[in-house]
């Protein structure tokens, strides 16, 4: 039997997954490993499950072996359960749609999230918002295959409070906002915004000039945001005239909640944002922007880095 136990097993290729339903007994468990394409005898497997004291402690859940793996490993690895991981990667500026896009496509996760409403998914998690939008904290999340991905949104929400909590704790003083989701809307807006990270607390600033004077943040993804599939990748000027929820060239103050989800740097940004006597920025074309203290001066700017006939990145 130790022969047996330290023997490497002769796999058909590199790795093979494998998965244990819930409930599977020893004999069950051993003939869903075998019928998965790890070759090992089923009664000496049992046995040895048996000789070890093991053969109640068996967890459901899907493992992966490779070259060079024994009876005992594999054995060890079911007991323990050092389950199969897979990550999926959360992108600063997505929205919550396009979350749900990479979660359903996703082929280690339990789809548990597919049939559900925004709304229900939010309840699921018992989150006091209703809204999901930019609630979720971008970053790669590993987990074990076969995981809910409600599982995996619930990591990412309490990261994103916990986030947002610390940030909001240690914020400047003199900020033109009142809570921290409102921090967390201005920071979705400097994420959709920011081309180069170096000029993220710049814009921040910008943002924070215009709320404490009262001027409307004229800023284009929230308007893009707002004209939802209607967008066709061009803003015009009747888009800006268009009035939606989230047209800041039309209504003060911010937009009703977040239009992505913002990364660590934007948060931190809009809690300490630049201190900047300017009122205006626009892109320069390279990742950059101009900024500006006055509307002349940001006129200037934008005859001289915007081509005629387009779309401005900037507030005028």
């Amino acid at each position: 039997m130790l022969w047996f136990a330290l023997s490497p097993i002769e796999l058909p290729s590199p790795t093979v997954e494998f998965s244990i339903r819930p409930g599977s007994a020893l004999r069950g468990s051993t003939r869903q490993i075998i019928e998965a394409g790890v070759p090992v005898p089923d009664w000496k497997f049992n046995l040895l499950a048996r000789a070890y004291g093991e053969s109640e402690r068996l967890k459901a859940g899907t493992y992966e072996v490779s070259t060079g793996a024994t009876p005992l490993s594999l054995l060890r690895k079911i007991t323990r359960g050092e389950y199969a991981q897979a990550e999926i990667l959360f992108v600063e500026g997505w929205t919550f749609r396009q979350m749900r896009e990479a979660m359903n496509v996703h082929a280690g996760l339990k789809h548990d999230s597919a049939e559900l409403s925004d709304g229900e998914i939010m309840a699921k998690l018992g989150a006091a918002e209703a809204l999901p939008e930019g609630m979720f904290f971008p970053d790669t999340y590993v987990f074990a295959k076969g995981s809910s991905d409600i599982a995996v949104l619930a990591r990412a929400y309490r990261t994103m409070q916990k986030q947002l909590s610390t940030a909001w704790a240690g914020r400047a003083s003199d900020l033109p906002l009142g809570e921290p989701y409102e921090a967390l809307i201005l920071a979705s807006i400097v994420e959709k915004e920011t081309g180069r990270a170096s000029d993220r607390a710049q814009i921040a600033g910008v943002f924070t000039n215009r709320l404490k004077k009262g001027m409307k943040l004229q800023t284009d993804p929230a308007v893009i945001y707002g004209l939802g599939e209607k967008f066709d990748g061009n803003l015009r000027k009747r888009d800006l005239d268009t009035d939606t929820p989230f047209n800041t060239y039309i209504r003060k103050g911010l937009p009703p909640h977040p239009i992505a989800m913002p990364g660590l740097a934007s948060i931190a940004a809009v809690t300490h944002p630049a201190s900047t006597d300017a009122l205006y920025f626009v892109s320069r074309g390279d990742g950059t922007s101009e900024f500006s203290r006055t509307l002349i001066e940001h006129n200037r700017a934008v005859a001289k880095y915007q081509m005629p006939g387009t779309r401005r990145q900037s507030k005028p």
